[in-house]
């Protein structure tokens, strides 16, 4: 017999029909066919083999049935009973040979196992219960547990300063904002390639349309890569993203800040001879750069900003806000489109706004950014800076060069 055909049959007429005279089609079904009828129903149709089996016994019996009685099909009290109530020692006994292998907080409504159902029911079977992988699925869902994925919440190191430096931050920020001084976050995105190559997400499409993309993601010499460094206003909500072809160096990272200055700071603070940036500890704005040092100077110079930086701790960077207040929002905005030429970059990144009001403007920046630049110990001495008396490595103002 055809199993495919067996399931579409029973398909068709089960909606019409209530629990008895399914099992009674099933077990008439399984009659017909003989040996491994039972079986074979079962995986066509998805009733149970003791159903059938019931069902088989009822059609034999032969019972008299009034079709317009209001009868109950099932007994009170009728149906597969729970596997807690038939085995109340079941679920001590599962989190039992969870617990050990259980991530997260106990007492959080939401756990997980990285145990298979399999092992453990294997287990639990070795321990005198009676139960299936299907059965314990039921208890774990029941429990509150579910497959979850690793999450990156954790940094290898911590340094002893981190907490306090956040505090150090927090105090320079506010008292920047009090005083209505610039207060922006800065960082680099992670570059993207130029072309159809696939972008992460959905992007809602014509149904069996999808935006075809490249099968590799091999670069496109002559489109090649682009760098985004943003600035983040942490007081007007805004946001600057000038969008590099070259290297991400601390040159490029000075020139995305005096173009920030130049195209909307000044505008928004005309009177301001102070600027914070708050910034990650590496990277081309690290602490250790010295051209972020002498790049900022040429940009004091140039603005008579007194530029004052702050570095997060080391292992930090998720928590800069430039990335959960401006990158994120930029890589939803741009999800599951193919970022096919410099102009869709800058129009997506442009485009992006949230319901708390950011607004966002966008730039290419076509200038060369060469790496391997030496600053010498002659030239560092130039730079006019103030370092403060808590980790003057992390935190420091460079002041315009005196005459």
């Amino acid at each position: 017999m055809d199993l495919e055909s067996i399931q579409k049959r029973f398909q068709r007429v089960f909606p019409f029909m209530d629990e008895k005279r399914r099992r009674i089609l099933a077990a008439a079904e399984a009659e017909v066919i003989g040996y491994g009828g039972i079986t074979t129903v079962a995986r066509a149709t998805g009733l149970s083999r003791v159903t059938i089996t019931q069902g088989i016994k009822e059609l034999n019996a032969q019972p008299v049935v009034d079709s317009r009685s209001k009868e109950r099909i099932r007994k009170v009290g009728g149906g597969r009973k729970k596997e807690i109530d038939r085995d109340p020692f079941i679920v001590k006994d599962l989190e039992a040979l969870i617990e050990p292998y259980t991530s997260g907080d106990p007492e959080s409504a939401l756990r997980w196992t990285c145990k298979s159902v399999r092992r453990l029911s294997n287990e639990l079977n070795e321990q005198g219960h009676q139960t299936s992988h299907r059965m314990v699925a039921e208890l774990l869902n029941e429990l509150g547990y579910s497959l979850q994925a690793n999450r990156k919440t954790l940094e290898s190191t911590s340094h002893p300063d981190r907490d306090a430096q956040f505090k150090y931050i927090h105090k320079k920020v506010k008292k920047s904002q009090m005083q209505g001084c610039p207060v922006i976050s800065v960082d680099a995105k992670k570059k993207e390639l130029v072309g159809r190559y696939k972008n992460n997400g959905k992007e809602l499409c014509p149904m069996g349309m999808p935006e075809p993309v490249n099968v590799h993601d091999f670069e496109d010499k002559e489109l090649g890569k682009v760098a985004p460094y943003g600035v983040f206003d942490l007081s007007l909500n805004e946001g600057w993203v000038n969008v590099g072809i070259d290297h991400d160096t601390a040159a490029f990272a000075v020139e995305s800040i005096r173009r920030w200055w130049y195209m909307m700071g000044s505008q928004s603070y005309p009177t301001v001879n102070q600027l914070l940036i708050t910034a990650d500890s590496g990277g081309s704005n690290g602490v250790r750069v010295r051209l972020w040092k002498t790049e900022l100077q040429k940009l004091a110079d140039e603005t008579g900003l007194n530029v004052s930086v702050c570095h997060l701790p080391p292992g930090t960077s998720k928590w800069n806000k430039i990335e959960h207040q401006l990158f994120s929002y930029i890589s939803q905005n741009w999800r599951g489109k193919p970022l096919i030429s410099h102009e869709v970059i800058v129009n997506l990144i442009a485009a992006t706004t949230t319901t708390t009001g950011l607004k966002v403007r966008c730039q290419m920046d076509n200038n060369k950014y060469p790496k391997g630049i030496k600053i010498s110990d002659e030239e560092m001495k130039q730079v006019n800076i103030n370092r403060a008396s808590f980790h003057g490595e992390w935190n420091y103002t460079i002041h315009p060069s005196k005459l």
